[in-house]
């Protein structure tokens, strides 16, 4: 009898070690890695750099506290702001940590504006994390049951639709923020029009309100750029990162400009854990290696390869829907459910996800190159129809 929480339904495989974009289980079988554990291991796994820079590091010193300076956290902090054109780092966990702070930001930036019930816009669909705060503000009634009372203070409108958010605003005179992904991971990779942030942060700015992004999936490089706002000419006033950041080892971050980085004061939050140098060490040595190595590149280049090998291999098949990509977050829509194929793709020996009941997620290493790439490609379609034939 397993003496853990039951709070996942766990796929009958256990990893013992992994190289690159594959891993091996503890029976030495060998599988091609398409998830990254969920767009975290950036520079997939056992990295030389990564794994000698961690080592080196814990030789010297895992953790001291934020009661103290921590010049790695700073030179850490001074990098990320350089890349986002950002003020100011909170350092934390997880990305639930990360969107928590934004939320407690945007909670203060309303009650200095004499606001008595701070609102926050979110969307439909949405995944922010699951702590109390961040479960109401995801869009997913799944994740929510059984949690209520929601908390209140959070306005929700359908993704993609700016005249909503429009509506909202004529509407709520308690909204002082709005939270978005530029990319929805959990929701299906949905990815909106090219001009709905910037309609966003228009309107944000019409009404004063902060506006706060959840790059905490589609940041760090994964969608070509660092951030994938970046694809555009919006700047946040606050963005949220995670998984990616360290490349496993774990590491949040909430960055915040102009008035939203001036909200916090000593005492008003904090993290144990948060900002500590090994972790420091882990996000430090996985974006110098995302610049030597021309990883953002290769997302855009290799994400570009599979969505169009992806389309090539699937015209004309009835039951796939769409497929839909930005840089290395891909989606392939079916129109039936198919969580199944998680597990059918285990016995063929590459790891997929399916998030939104029928939505095939990929989310590979950054590292990955073509011919890894094409045979991920090659797995996930026979997999595909072998599943839609059977359905038939």
């Amino acid at each position: 009898m397993s003496h853990l929480m039951n709070t996942y339904a766990r796929l009958p495989v256990a990893f013992a070690r992994g190289e690159g974009v594959w891993l091996w289980d503890t029976e030495g079988r060998r599988y091609l890695d398409g998830v990254a554990g969920v767009a975290v291991n950036t520079l997939g796994h056992a990295h030389p750099k990564l794994t000698q820079a961690i080592c080196e590091q814990a030789k010297t010193l895992i953790h001291s506290s934020n009661l103290y300076q921590i010049p790695l956290q700073e030179k850490l902090a001074a990098k990320l702001c350089a890349l986002a054109a950002m003020d100011n780092v909170f350092f934390c966990n997880s990305g639930c940590e990360a969107n928590e702070a934004a939320i407690k930001l945007a909670r203060l930036y309303g009650h200095q504006k004499g606001v008595e019930i701070p609102t926050i816009v979110v969307m439909d669909k949405s995944f922010h994390g699951r702590t109390m705060a961040t479960l109401t503000a995801t869009g997913s009634r799944k994740v929510q049951a059984g949690f209520e009372p929601l908390l209140a203070g959070f306005v929700r409108v359908p993704y993609n639709d700016v005249e909503a958010v429009r509506q909202a605003a004529a509407h709520n005179k308690d909204i002082v923020a709005l939270l978005v992904e530029p990319v929805q991971g959990e929701g299906g990779i949905n990815i909106p029009n090219t001009d709905y942030l910037g309609a966003l942060r228009q309107i944000c700015d019409d009404n004063d309100w902060l506006f706060m992004l959840d790059e905490v999936q589609s940041g760090i490089a994964r969608t070509g750029a660092w951030f994938a706002h970046q694809h555009t000419a919006i700047k946040p006033d606050v963005m949220t990162l995670a998984k990616g950041l360290g490349s496993g080892v774990p590491i949040g971050a909430c960055l915040a400009r102009g008035a939203a980085a001036e909200l916090f004061k000593p005492g008003n939050h904090g993290s144990t854990f948060g900002g500590n140098p090994l972790a420091c060490t882990a996000a430090l040595t996985t974006l110098q290696a995302i610049e030597d190595e021309g990883l953002r590149e290769n997302a855009s280049r290799i994400g570009q390869f599979i969505v169009d090998s992806l389309k090539h291999a699937f015209t004309g098949v009835a039951g796939v829907t769409q497929v839909r990509g930005h840089g290395l977050m891909i989606g392939i829509e079916l129109d039936r459910p198919c969580t199944d194929l998680v597990k059918q793709a285990l016995t063929q020996g590459f790891i997929i996800n399916v998030t939104s009941d029928k939505v095939i997620r990929l989310v590979p290493p950054l590292i990955i190159n073509e011919q890894e790439a094409s045979a991920l490609v090659a797995g996930v379609a026979v997999l595909v129809k072998e599943f839609l034939a059977q359905a038939a």
